[in-house]
């Protein structure tokens, strides 16, 4: 099942998507909001499926879909988590700043509290007040869960997981070390996320949702070119059943808590950091690790973060080359102050 959040209001308005991202229907009475859908999933997940099945069998009227008249699946939630599950991408940027990366990374989650009370439509674009700031994406996938007790075991985790979505973890590269010195993490650094068009049941991953990961290709375009399509699946030091618990270690999680993978990540074929694509590797998700790659291999970057007019596309395929998520496609623009 399909489900998407047209732009109205704070909280959109929910509709059930087809399978092939070309039809949709509104999910009311059922549910006005997706967020009422997973307050109430046991009531309204049977009902929801139900109306999906009309649409594939056309026994529904139906409209055309369109990702640009969406806001995120969750316009705003209650909690947003991300976490950074692929390793090799934090010892890379880390080695190339020449920091060391604790062995602890490998058996304790890292994890930050995002903003989530307003997030990025799929296709809205992305607000840069200041070029210096270095703004970058970061391709990731994320969850939305049901209610999740505190202390919850990892297995019990992996039956919260309502939803699978994309995001683009935006990220202001250059006003991070700054303020992680002070010790309290990010703020300034991580302006609002975007998501992809839909966020979908686990069961429409079919067998590349196996082990609480999503074993598929994430496709990343910057600027028209081929950034990366490195395999979600693989290099996922913490699947999703870990991460939620360790959010949930010593709070609770209420419904529609967003928890994200961190930047889509994978080693070389030799175990040491990855080649672009153009080098017949599988490339980055995100500038960053690019730029750690190049001062790695180089001792110095050439590749600039983004600007204004520049674009952003993150998509993920099944196997059939057809489009999962609907594609997060997303311009820079100017917005905000400089100061």
């Amino acid at each position: 099942m399909k489900l998407a959040s047209l732009a109205h209001g704070r909280d959109g308005r929910l509709v059930v998507v087809s399978e092939q991202l070309d039809r949709m229907a509104s999910a009311e009475p059922t549910a006005s909001t997706l967020q009422g859908a997973i307050d109430n999933w046991s009531t309204c997940e049977p009902a929801l499926r139900e109306l999906s099945d009309d649409i594939s069998n056309d026994r529904v009227a139906t409209l055309p879909f369109d990702p640009r008249a969406c806001a995120a699946p969750l316009p705003r939630a209650y909690q947003f988590l991300d976490g950074s599950a692929y390793v090799n991408h934090v010892e890379l940027v880390r080695r190339a700043r020449g920091i060391a990366m604790p062995a602890s990374f490998r058996t304790d989650p890292l994890m930050y509290q995002g903003g989530s009370d307003s997030f990025l439509g799929p296709c809205d674009p992305i607000p840069l007040a200041n070029e210096r700031w270095g703004l970058d994406l970061e391709g990731e996938v994320a969850v939305i869960t049901s209610d999740v007790a505190m202390g919850a075991s990892a297995h019990e985790c992996a039956n919260a997981i309502r939803l699978i979505m994309l995001m683009n973890d935006v990220s202001l590269r250059n006003l991070i070390p700054a303020e992680l010195s002070k010790g309290l993490g990010f703020v300034q650094s991580k302006p609002a996320s975007s998501f992809s068009p839909v966020a979908v049941t686990p069961d429409e991953l079919g067998g590349a949702w196996r082990g609480g990961r999503v074993h598929l290709p994430l496709n990343v375009r910057v600027r028209g070119r081929l950034l990366g399509q490195a395999n979600a699946g693989v290099d996922m030091v913490f699947d999703f059943p870990t991460l939620i618990a360790h959010a949930a270690r010593t709070r609770n999680l209420c419904a529609g808590t967003i928890i994200g993978s961190g930047t889509v990540s994978n080693r070389g074929a030799d175990g040491g950091p990855g080649a672009s694509v153009d080098l017949g590797g599988v490339g980055y998700s995100c500038l960053a690790e690019l730029r750690a790659v190049e001062e790695i291999a180089n001792g110095s970057v050439s590749a600039p973060f983004l600007r204004r007019g520049d674009r952003v596309e993150i998509d993920m395929l099944n196997e059939d080359g057809a489009s999962i998520f609907g594609k997060i496609d997303q311009h820079v623009a100017h917005g905000g102050s400089k100061s």
